[in-house]
Formats: C-alpha cells, sequence, structure tokens
C-alpha cells in the first residue's frame, strides 16, 4: 500500500485547535496503521526553543533532544508515539537548507527560486520522512491560517503533493470557524465559506470540512456549508468545543469522519475506543475533588504549562478524581496564604530570577507544612537553594543563574554551557538515563532501578555541596550514570516531597500516567 497522506490547514483564526483535529483523527486511524505526524510552522525562528512561552506557549522537548512545537505533545498523546525533531519544519529550517544547498552548488546555474526549489525542499521533506519511518500514513499539520503569507509556501507545496503521490492517495482536512453570534442565536457559515475560497485560490480544495463551533452543527448549516464548499454534506464535521480534549476524538467518532477518510483513502482502520471511553467518563463524573497550586511565573498563559495540565488529566482519568489548578503568581508573592486549603503544590520550570524568591517561600511552606510538593526542573534546583538555606545554614545560598556573587552556589551552570554563546539548541536536552536509589519513594514510583526522562536545563545541583546537602537528610534518589548530575531528590518522612531535574510530564501519557504525576497526586487525595 502506498503511503497515504493527511493535509490539516485552518483559517478564521488561530488558536482553533488544528494539532488536537490533526491528532484525534490520526487517534481513530492508528488501530491498524503506523502514522507518522508532520507540523510545518511558518515562523523564521529555526524552532521554538528561544521563544518565550507568551510568545508561542509550552517548548515541547523530544527525546532526540528537539525542541518543537507543542502540537507535539498532542500528536504523542493521542498517537502513542515518540517524535523526531525531523518531523517539525519551521520555514526557518527551509530557508536554512536552500542556503546550504546553494552554497554547495547544488542550484548551480540557476536562479534560486520560491517555486520549485523551496516547495521542492518541503515536499522532498515529507517524501523522506515517510520513506524513513516506512509510514503508512502521514498526517501534515500546517501552522497558521489560510492567508498568512507566512504558510503560503507550505501550502503550495502540498498543493502540488496531489500530483505527486495521486489524488486517490490524499485528503484536504480544514478546519474553520462557525460563530453563533450574541443575540442572534444562529450558527453563521460566512466564516468557513470565506475562509474556504482563500484556500481554494491557492489551489486546495478540501475534501473535509470540521467547523469549530460551540453546539453541534445543525443539518441546516452543514448544508449550506457543502453547497458553498462543494463538499459533501456529511464531510462537514463538527468541531464541538469541549470541556476536555480527550473528549474529541469522541466527537470526530460519532460525526462519521473515520469512515469519510477510510472511503476517499481506501484504507481500514477502525476504532476501538473502549478505553479511551472509560477515561473520559471518569473525567465527567469524579468521586472526589482536590486543588493542586501550581507556582509559578507564567500562569497568565496555561499553554506555558500545557503538558503538565494534560499530565494532572492522565491522573484524573485514572484515579476518578477533578484536580482543580490553583494558579499561583510568584513573582510578587506577599505570604503564603494562598496555599491555605491546597492539597498539593507544583513548582515547575522556568529561566531567570523572576518569581524564584516566591517560588523558595513556597517550597519553604510546603516542606514545614508538610503538604505534598512536586518539583519540576528549576523546581528541583529552587528545592536545594530553600534547603540550604533554612536547613543546613548555607546563608545566601542560591543559583548563579540568578545571583552570580552568591556565597554558596549550591546551583551552578553546567560545566560543558560555560563555553557555549549561542542560545539555540544548545542546553542539556532531550532523553537522559538516571539510576534510581533502591528502596527510595521514586524507585518505588518507576518501580526499576534505571529511567529514562527528557531534559532541558543548562545549570545543575553543584557537585561541592552533595555532601553536606545529604548530611543534612535531603536525599538523591536519583542520579545520572557517572555520580555528578543529581536527577531527583525527596525528603523522607514527608507525605510526599520529590523533584526532578527532568521534565516527566512531556512523557505522561493517557494510558500510563506519568509516575511522578501519579505518586503525587495518591500523596495529594490520600
Amino acid at each position: 500500500m502506498p503511503t497515504k497522506y493527511i493535509i490539516v490547514t485552518g483559517g478564521v483564526l488561530s488558536g482553533l485547535g488544528k494539532g488536537i483535529a490533526a491528532a484525534s483523527i490520526g487517534h481513530l486511524l492508528s488501530s491498524r496503521l503506523k502514522i507518522v505526524p508532520i507540523k510545518c510552522d511558518g515562523y523564521l525562528n529555526v524552532d521554538p526553543g528561544t521563544m518565550n512561552p507568551y510568545e508561542h506557549g509550552e517548548v515541547f522537548v523530544l527525546d532526540d533532544g528537539g525542541e518543537v512545537d507543542m502540537d507535539f505533545g498532542h500528536y504523542e498523546r493521542f498517537l502513542g508515539v515518540s517524535g523526531k525533531t525531523k518531523w517539525n519544519l519551521t520555514m526557518g529550517k527551509v530557508f536554512d537548507m536552500v542556503r546550504q544547498k546553494e552554497r554547495r552548488g547544488d542550484y548551480l546555474g540557476k536562479t534560486v527560486q520560491y517555486i520549485p526549489h523551496v516547495t521542492d525542499i518541503i515536499k522532498n521533506h515529507i517524501f523522506e520522512v515517510a520513506k524513513e519511518e516506512a509510514a503508512d500514513l502521514i498526517v501534515v499539520e500546517i501552522g497558521g491560517t489560510v492567508g498568512d503569507i507566512e504558510n503560503e509556501l507550505f501550502l503550495d507545496a502540498v498543493r502540488q503533493m496531489k500530483e505527486d503521490v495521486g489524488r486517490e492517495n490524499i485528503v484536504y482536512v480544514h478546519l474553520t470557524y462557525v460563530p453563533i453570534p450574541h443575540g442572534v442565536h444562529e450558527q453563521k457559515s460566512k466564516p468557513t465559506q470565506q475562509s474556504v475560497n482563500l484556500l481554494k485560490q491557492r489551489g486546495i480544495f478540501p475534501d473535509i470540512i470540521i467547523g469549530r463551533c460551540a453546539q453541534l452543527l445543525t443539518r441546516e448549516i452543514k448544508a449550506k456549508i457543502s453547497n458553498f464548499c462543494d463538499v459533501d454534506p456529511e464531510a462537514v464535521i463538527t468541531g464541538l468545543d469541549v470541556e476536555d480534549i480527550y473528549e474529541i476524538p469522541l466527537i470526530f467518532e460519532q460525526e462519521g469522519i473515520a469512515g469519510i477518510l477510510h472511503k476517499k483513502l481506501n484504507i481500514y482502520s477502525p476504532p476501538d475506543m473502549t478505553r479511551w471511553k472509560k477515561w473520559i467518563d471518569n473525567l465527567r463524573n469524579p468521586t472526589g475533588e482536590i486543588t493542586v497550586a501550581m507556582c509559578g511565573k507564567y500562569t497568565k498563559l496555561e499553554d506555558s504549562y500545557a503538558s503538565i495540565i494534560e499530565s494532572f488529566h492522565h491522573c484524573s482519568a485514572h484515579f476518578g478524581y477533578k484536580i482543580d489548578l490553583k494558579w499561583v503568581e510568584t513573582t510578587d508573592l506577599k505570604n503564603a496564604s494562598c496555599l491555605d486549603g491546597v492539597h498539593g503544590i507544583v513548582v515547575p520550570g522556568g529561566f531567570g530570577h523572576r518569581g524564584t524568591e516566591g517560588k523558595i517561600e513556597v517550597i519553604r511552606e510546603a516542606r514545614e507544612r508538610n503538604i505534598p510538593f512536586l518539583g519540576l526542573c528549576l523546581g528541583l534546583q529552587l528545592a536545594v537553594i530553600e534547603f540550604a538555606r533554612n536547613v543546613c545554614g548555607l546563608n545566601g545560598a542560591n543559583s548563579t543563574e540568578m545571583d552570580a556573587s552568591t556565597p554558596h552556589p549550591v546551583i551552578d551552570i553546567l560545566p560543558e554551557q560555560k563555553t557555549i554563546t549561542e542560545k539555540g539548541g544548545t542546553m542539556r536536552l532531550g532523553a537522559y538515563p538516571a539510576v534510581l536509589r533502591p528502596g527510595s519513594l521514586v524507585h518505588s514510583l518507576y518501580g526499576t532501578s534505571e529511567v529514562s526522562e527528557r531534559h532541558r536545563h543548562r545549570y545543575e545541583v553543584n557537585p561541592a555541596y552533595h555532601q553536606v546537602i545529604q548530611e543534612k537528610g535531603m536525599v538523591f534518589s536519583g542520579c545520572s550514570r557517572d555520580g555528578r548530575l543529581v536527577e531527583f531528590i525527596e525528603l523522607p518522612g514527608h507525605k510526599f516531597f520529590a523533584a526532578t531535574q527532568a521534565h516527566p510530564e512531556l512523557k505522561s501519557r493517557m494510558e500510563v500516567p506519568s509516575p511522578m504525576f501519579y505518586g503525587f497526586v495518591k500523596a495529594c487525595i490520600g
């Protein structure tokens, strides 16, 4: 069977959920097919690694060290795959490839142009991934909206693909917005019509239209969109607003999108949603409720912590408990009264000094009041700083990231980072193994002697302070194989006080929640 392709585009406005739509479609077809997702982003950055979370949301890190778009979190969680850097194609990468080819003389004697040279690179990259992965189905998401100048070359490349692979091997899915204006109480199709017209002007005629709407699309609006946009009425699908994104595959299944794709691509891979429905039922009908304080500095944009939120969803689905996240901005934290009534505290990753003293105060409260605590990346470093100051008596202890002249640099830059000047892709990135201490809490959570989690950091617990910190009672429950890097810490005798230098949230799945989050939530439930 030749590789099949599903191209997902979007219109009207950004943030409609193309990534979730693409991941949900893939999920419904994954029972018998090997599916590989590819995300095409129009920005000129090589990757999102140097962007502020407010600019682009969470940076998702892969096993191979790639820093990619946060939609890869949806792909991995919905498809059960481990993404690769090559599967994220930005226009910055594309132009870099073009420049390298031109300098090598690959285009010798020719004028290098957007078409065909740039679009050929895009197409060839997609075809290379398909061949390397022996993929049955490639789902390509085009970032941004139709009409953005940034994604024009990606759109033209996927337009050309129908001639390269054959019309019977490619399907175009377009996600639009169907508003219900206040006071009108009527679903409006005009934004969808205009968006599809923009897409047609670029030579792409959608086979399926997904209308994002607060209600299920009526038969009348589906017929209207069908007439104006030249698609079959049954190929107009509701992208319903839902409380939990894990409901989207169920909505798409009810709307019949899997059957349409089977017919159009001549494939058969029926969805089995039995377990999925059970987890969704647990999310919809919780038997209890807990509150967890999320203490960070990007709390105004929840996308900054997307994978952490999803990890809690996975735990909710398994425990049948609702987990309310209380967002605590630590930049101007005056006192710890905001922690009253919470069942647990999370201090997530981050960079820079802003908000760190507030986080340290939160960690002290968690330790002294025996509130379950989970630290992630920077959260581990700050837990060590708090312990060094208030238990070890190392006054002024800090990280050299926050205070270069600290008298006790209990957190210091990784030695291999000291000579690095470039910012992009230069941190300690990707999956690294850690040896777990027998009998420790972390060892019991993972149930194995060695574990691999994903990392994204430049600083470490300073080896010069390992001994004094451990003598005062903090357990280094996981370290790198050479013993230099502290990967996990914990405090014995506490309900739950554990932290990791890694980002375990990145590998959490609905099927298997992250052990660190699972253990933390279990302690919060009590």
